[in-house]
């Protein structure tokens, strides 16, 4: 299992456009082969900020999501939202392990 964990800082006035596009872009990945989570995380105390929290069961199932047509129109529309580019670190999974613990 993989998880990438994208922080983005959105300029203040795109914030609304940039949680709407967001959300379309999380409705879409949760139906995506292999997908066992997709957060999209606000922070509490910088409203501009974002923690897009992607869970897949394999490194080809999180590199196919970057192939969707919704992955790639979010892409294209919100980059000129962000005051810096985004940032996304992936994490290797210890725990849990089974997949039958990933309730969406």
């Amino acid at each position: 299992m993989i998880v990438t964990i994208v922080n983005v800082l959105v300029k203040p006035e795109n914030i609304n456009q940039f949680i709407e596009s967001t959300m379309e872009n999380h409705n879409n990945s949760i139906k995506e082969e292999g997908n066992l989570r997709f957060d999209v995380l606000q922070h509490r105390d910088n409203p501009a900020a974002f923690s897009l929290y992607e869970a897949y069961e394999s490194d080809e199932a999180s590199a196919a999501h970057k192939k969707t047509a919704h992955y790639l129109k979010w892409r294209e529309t919100v980059e000129p939202w962000m005051a810096q580019p985004r940032k996304g670190i992936a994490h290797t999974v210890l725990a849990p392990i089974e997949k039958s613990a990933w309730n969406r």
